[in-house]
């Protein structure tokens, strides 16, 4: 069974007040890492000793589009000295995915980002958003992305809100990709009528069908992920973290 991880975006105000500290008290939860959404100009040297402090690895790394494209040097740089493997694509902007054409360019520039990354010992992913499940001749955006790119050059970090969101369901796409599925967002919707995100295990997925799946799989880290909170964003990850700490004994 893969690991629990938390991505930073969750908790971004509190780590803007206190980096180190609100990173030890995420660690004194239970999680085993945390995937960066930024890196708050700490330098790679100052955030490896952060995460060496509060018992935490590197489960991955956001990093817009334009970093990719301009400064990939830089960021792979970074990320070897942070422990870092996981090098993400959180979005895409419009004109790179808004048509089958699109896709396929964007792909084309997947793969190089991929190859550039997996000669420096790194794996690149793509974190999906709801805009790449639209269809174009029938086919799903994602799906084009999938198919036009190297399985060794890009990896998938499916989020399973979004899924939801659009009324499918994540456990489809985390079968037809596989083992490309070496990350995976867990994040709950609150309900079919109130679809914001919620503590994972508080809404409508099954995660249960999403964790024995990605076992299977061996998919690594299981990055939990909340973007409204009705209770504090400390209480809220740490119920989610226990939720699906839960749910993983029941699995093994």
């Amino acid at each position: 069974m893969g690991k629990i991880g938390l991505q930073l975006f969750s908790i971004r105000e509190l780590l803007s007040d206190d980096f180190a500290g609100t990173l030890e008290k995420v660690g004194k939860i239970g999680y085993e890492g945390v995937e960066f959404a930024g890196y708050y100009n700490i330098p790679a040297k100052e955030m490896k000793k952060i995460l060496d402090d509060t018992n935490l690895k590197a489960a991955g790394s956001h990093v817009g589009i334009d970093d990719l494209k301009n400064s990939l040097d830089r960021v792979i740089e970074y990320n070897l000295e942070i422990g870092n493997k996981n090098i993400v694509c959180p979005w895409l902007p419009v004109e790179m995915r808004d048509s089958a054409d699109a896709y396929k360019k964007t792909a084309d520039l997947f793969n190089k980002i991929g190859d550039k990354c997996k000669s420096n010992g790194l794996q690149f992913g793509y974190h999906n958003h709801e805009f790449e499940l639209e269809k174009f001749d029938g086919i799903y955006g994602l799906d084009i992305l999938v198919s036009n790119t190297q399985p060794e050059l890009l990896h998938m970090e499916l989020d399973t809100f979004f899924f939801d969101y659009c009324g499918l369901k994540a456990v489809n796409f985390i079968e037809k990709y596989g083992e490309r599925c070496s990350l995976l967002h867990i994040k709950d919707m609150k309900s079919k009528e109130e679809k914001v995100s919620t503590i994972v295990g508080s809404g409508t997925i099954d995660f249960t069908e999403v964790l024995s799946l990605g076992s299977k799989l061996n998919t690594t880290w299981y990055i939990v992920e909340q973007e409204e909170f009705e209770k504090s964003q400390l209480q809220s990850i740490e119920e989610s973290f226990s939720n699906l700490k839960n749910i993983m004994a029941k699995i093994k």
